[in-house]
């Protein structure tokens, strides 16, 4: 992509696995809300190119997705308990802020960080815990309606929805992705769910590369790693956009350290 791409969100944790993992790949525009500290910026990346905004700010917002080919929108209060006012002004009005900004820029393409949340009350009393286990067949893929399990999963459901309406009406390339558990250098310790919603740093920044270099419509995909016991399937992402993520968390004992050997964890 010759054009920069506006990654909102910048110095949140999603934006530096993006970043560390394909900094160099892309001629980057970074937004947040805070300024970012100059040892977090890529290679090639100045504090000029930052723009210290709130996704909330209408006219900040255009003047950053001014002159971008794609924008990767993570902006937003990530609390999983955050209360209806923050994910109505910063997660549902901020998104449709960056989305309507990048539709009369002319944005080519748009990345939406959906999350787990979104469909977090899938996971019934009678599924769980065997459904975090590999023997388990119950999976997500995307296809299904938005279930969420707090506000937050809500205000992601609800920019998946908006993201649909853009692309529909503006002809907006749109790929959501619900983003499972994202650690760096080992899958959650001592936690079931989390191992078999894992995701790494290194599948992470790959899976958003592939968001921005793929050609597709519109795509709801699910941001986990190649786990051995996974209830979201990663096949859709695979079709779409080429998602070839290189870890599992079977690799890794319960406790989060590294096996000599990678296999199934027997949990």
């Amino acid at each position: 992509m010759d054009d920069p791409v506006l990654l909102t969100g910048a110095g949140g944790r999603v934006g530096r696995a993006i970043l560390a993992g394909i900094g160099e790949a892309y001629d980057w525009r970074l937004l947040d809300r805070e300024p970012l500290a100059a040892e977090r910026l890529p290679a090639g990346v100045t504090t000029e190119d930052v723009v210290v905004a709130d996704v909330t700010d209408e006219e900040a917002v255009r003047r950053a997705v001014d002159g971008v080919g794609a924008v990767v929108h993570l902006a937003g209060d990530p609390r999983p308990n955050a209360p209806w006012d923050s994910v109505l002004a910063n997660n549902i009005d901020g998104t449709r802020t960056v989305l309507a900004a990048a539709v009369d820029a002319g944005v080519d393409r748009f990345v939406f960080a959906s999350s787990n949340h979104a469909v977090g009350a899938y996971e019934t009393e009678d599924r769980t815990p065997d459904m975090y286990r590999k023997d388990d067949e119950f999976r997500l893929n995307g296809s299904e309606l938005p279930r969420p399990s707090n506000l937050y999963g809500v205000s992601k459901a609800t920019g998946e929805t908006l993201g649909r309406y853009y692309h529909d009406h503006h002809d907006l390339s749109v790929a959501c992705v619900r983003i499972g558990n994202l650690t760096k250098g080992h899958p959650p310790r001592e936690y079931e769910r989390g191992q078999a919603m894992w995701l790494s740093h290194r599948d992470c920044a790959h899976l958003f590369d592939r968001c921005l270099a793929a050609d597709y419509e519109y795509e709801i995909v699910y941001g986990i790693s190649d786990n051995d016991r996974k209830y979201y399937s990663i096949e859709r992402a695979r079709e779409a956009l080429g998602y070839d993520p290189q870890d599992n968390s079977a690799a890794y004992t319960f406790g989060g350290e590294p096996k000599e050997e990678a296999e199934p964890d027997s949990a």
